[in-house]
């Protein structure tokens, strides 16, 4: 069992249903050139949906981070996080890049994820903008501005109207430095040009509005295998208000920067040089400057994974970095 930081490479699954990816390897330095490769899982014990081995961090000895952690979870998680939730790190991390708008989708809540499809944990998710390709703000959409109906739902995804769907949804302009909170059952799409790095709970589900654009995707595929009705029935067709959007939408600070909301699904906090982080796993995504954790050496686009075991750690350098945890124990 390790007890520093190590320094993960890229982890980029392929066959994504949608086109991204430049804005990895303009953070990082390095990543796939493959278009359908937009998501980098960080640090992942979770697998893409329909798989049982995509998605999932290889560390540089060659052990899946997953069966490492199962074999020594308490050095990995702390005995805290593994009496409440047993050899599950509870989050998922990702660097995530859109060479194209992003399909109008949703994400099934914790109850219907576990009824219909089976799943330990829904996803709700957090987005911290990072770069919004080369323009002053990028475009986001979420939520519906007015009530819906599920019939309406339905004639849109059956008529496959992208035109009416995001009509229907709040349009608001993001730039780096901001946070996106989407809570399970949002609908919401993502405008072209956009990196971020992305905070969920650690699976792969979505409902897919929208996915005759697509080539990848077909009707099946979209609805998670489910009867429309049942699958469709994952979306909040209810108005997402103007003050519910001022909550979900933010300027990040230093230190905690994500709504209190978002606390009980995971955390996220800005450190810099100087910073002493307390015990505890975690996953670091360095996005300025270059320095140490822990005597690990870093530099802008390093992702590094933190066992518990490694205690407190002091950051060196000139180092900007988003600190991503599980929910307090």
């Amino acid at each position: 069992m390790t007890t520093t930081p190590i320094v993960l490479g890229p982890n980029q699954p392929p066959a994504r249903p949608y086109r991204g990816g430049a804005g990895i390897r303009a953070l990082r330095g390095r990543g796939s050139d493959d278009p359908f490769a937009p998501e980098d899982f960080v640090a992942s014990t979770t697998c893409t949906f329909g798989s049982d081995v995509v998605g999932l961090t290889t560390l540089p000895n060659g052990v899946l981070l997953r069966d490492a952690i199962e074999a020594d979870p308490d050095a990995w998680l702390g005995a805290d996080h593994v009496a409440r939730f047993g050899a599950d790190t509870g989050l998922l991390v990702k660097i995530l890049h859109t060479g194209e708008r992003l399909f109008n989708h949703v994400h099934p809540g914790a109850d219907f994820a576990r009824r219909h499809l089976g799943a330990p944990h829904g996803k709700t998710e957090s987005w911290l903008i990072v770069d919004t390709g080369g323009r002053d703000a990028g475009d986001v959409w979420l939520g519906f501005a007015r009530d819906v109906t599920v019939a309406e739902l339905e004639a849109w995804f059956e008529r496959q109207d992208s035109g009416e769907m995001l009509e229907a949804l709040n349009h608001i302009r993001v730039r780096a430095g901001d946070y996106v909170h989407v809570p399970a059952g949002t609908p919401h799409s993502i405008g072209e040009g956009i990196t971020m790095v992305e905070l969920q709970e650690p699976v792969d589900l979505s409902v897919i509005l929208e996915y005759a654009p697509f080539p990848a995707l077909d009707r099946e595929a979209a609805l998670l295998g489910l009867p429309v009705e049942t699958a469709l029935a994952a979306a909040s067709t209810g108005r997402t208000t103007p003050s519910q959007l001022r909550e979900l939408h933010g300027r990040a600070a230093d230190g905690a920067f994500l709504p209190a909301e978002a606390q009980r699904f995971y955390r996220a906090e800005r450190v810099r040089g100087g910073d002493v982080l307390d015990a505890g796993f975690s996953v670091v995504v360095v996005l300025d400057g270059a320095g140490s954790i822990g005597g690990v050496d870093v530099a802008r686009g390093s992702t590094v994974v933190v066992p518990f075991a490694a205690g407190e750690l002091t950051v060196g350098g000139d180092v900007g970095a988003v600190r991503c945890r599980p929910p307090v124990a």
